[in-house]
């Protein structure tokens, strides 16, 4: 199957997909598109499933995506599209440290991240600059993937905050997972996968993180969650 078609035509407005589980934020954000007279929310999508049911059926011309969705998430579905409709430009529009994300985001196939508590301006700037086939991405966010390829002097002590880059997109879901209380069953619920794999999850983020146990492991998820992360 080719990709969605997202040439607008003379007149049309320029269709867009939101993928965000909270109503009000979705309120909003369709308020602040529709002020412009060639862009509309076409369609919205609470979940990875839906959103890629209404690409595949509404091929919208843009998909805007927040990064934490109930089940699998926000970068799982930047990557299937990536796949499937390179020509098809998807925006990050969420909550989250965008020193954490937006590097993933931009690996996994968006053009671009923007956090929602940015001015109306900057987003709307932010909507076109993708549509103009451009990255969109703060000079913190620049910074950050550069910094990515500074090495730590041998010898020198590493934060455990310092490596979270080399998690996985599922690994850093369930760090996130465990700093908000949730147990390695719910976790397992949350993300249709068994126990077992979930505790497959965890040893790896101890292993990768330098962390001895399961105290620990929860102790640093709960730090790194207080501060914003």
């Amino acid at each position: 199957m080719g990709s969605p078609d997202n040439q607008t035509g003379k007149g049309r407005k320029i269709r867009i997909l939101v993928v965000e589980d909270h109503p009000v934020f979705i309120f909003g954000l369709k308020e602040l598109i529709h002020q412009e007279e060639d862009l509309e929310v076409c369609c919205e999508a609470s979940n990875v499933t839906e959103g890629w049911d209404k690409i595949l059926r509404l091929k919208p011309d843009m998909v805007i995506v927040d990064i934490t969705l109930e089940g699998p998430s926000g970068i799982e579905l930047i990557r299937d599209i990536n796949k499937r409709f390179k020509t098809l430009p998807v925006l990050v529009l969420s909550m989250h440290d965008e020193s954490l994300y937006a590097g993933r985001a931009i690996a996994a196939g968006a053009r671009g991240y923007i956090r929602k508590h940015e001015t109306s301006e900057s987003i709307v700037k932010a909507v076109r600059t993708v549509l103009a086939g451009e990255i969109y991405a703060s000079k913190r966010v620049i910074h950050s993937i550069l910094n990515r390829f500074v090495t730590h002097p041998a010898g020198s002590p590493v934060d455990p905050a310092d490596l979270i880059d080399t998690l996985s997109d599922r690994e850093l879901e369930v760090l996130r997972c465990l700093a908000q209380g949730h147990n390695t069953r719910k976790i397992a619920e949350k993300f249709n996968l068994s126990i077992k794999t979930i505790g497959t999850y965890r040893e790896r983020i101890k292993e990768k993180l330098g962390l001895q146990d399961a105290t620990e492991l929860i102790r640093f998820a709960v730090r790194w969650h207080e501060r914003g992360c």
